[in-house]
């Protein structure tokens, strides 16, 4: 595939808001693989190999998974063969630091448009305590979830800024039933990836 056929594409937002649904949307769409770095994470946790044990340690703690490590999946990731043409990043990069290892491994390039779910926290918050109890993942509290949502305040917000500055975010309310989500996520990216 030429340079000029590439779509290269990332989902942002607060914990709970939606984004891994919104991505699978988003990729079929665009005919790109979804590349979540939770995904990878919890596949390795399951096969209990050498990075799942870490992995698990870390998240069980209510920490992220280190920027050097989490780099290293995603350049991985990203030289496999199916993301040749374009890929829609979830969860990655998480703050400044991750946005310039991207930057490098995208050699030049950079991303077309990045999607922000907005969603209140208290909603999410409540959303994450459904799904911890529905899926019996024992490990998400609420005290442990609103951790993770002060970090992604702390950490992710200023790439809000940064994308903004590069003129490459569409901010979409993430709240809402799934198909009117991706419905005004489709025409914020067709409207972006069209300047």
């Amino acid at each position: 595939m030429s340079e000029t056929t590439q779509t290269r594409l990332l989902i942002i937002g607060p914990p709970g808001a939606g984004k891994g649904t919104q991505a699978a949307r988003i990729a079929e769409r665009y005919g790109v693989p979804a590349i979540s770095t939770g995904d990878i994470f919890r596949a390795n946790i399951k096969g209990q190999t050498e990075l799942g044990l870490q992995v698990q340690a870390i998240i069980k703690a209510g920490e992220l998974v280190p920027d050097s490590l989490t780099n290293e999946i995603v350049r991985d990731r990203l030289h496999q063969d199916d993301a040749a043409g374009g890929f829609l990043l979830d969860g990655y990069p998480r703050n400044v630091e991750q946005v310039h290892a991207l930057d490098g491994m995208l050699e030049g390039d950079s991303l077309d448009a990045v999607v922000l779910l907005k969603a209140d926290t208290d909603e999410v918050v409540a959303r994450l305590m459904k799904r911890a109890e529905i899926e019996g993942r024992e490990d998400d509290t609420e005290e442990v979830i609103r951790h993770r949502q002060d970090i992604y305040a702390e950490q992710t917000a200023p790439l809000i800024e940064l994308f903004t500055e590069r003129g490459i975010l569409v901010s979409v309310d993430g709240l809402g039933a799934i198909d009117e989500v991706a419905d005004r996520i489709a025409s914020a990216l067709d409207a972006q990836l069209a300047k």
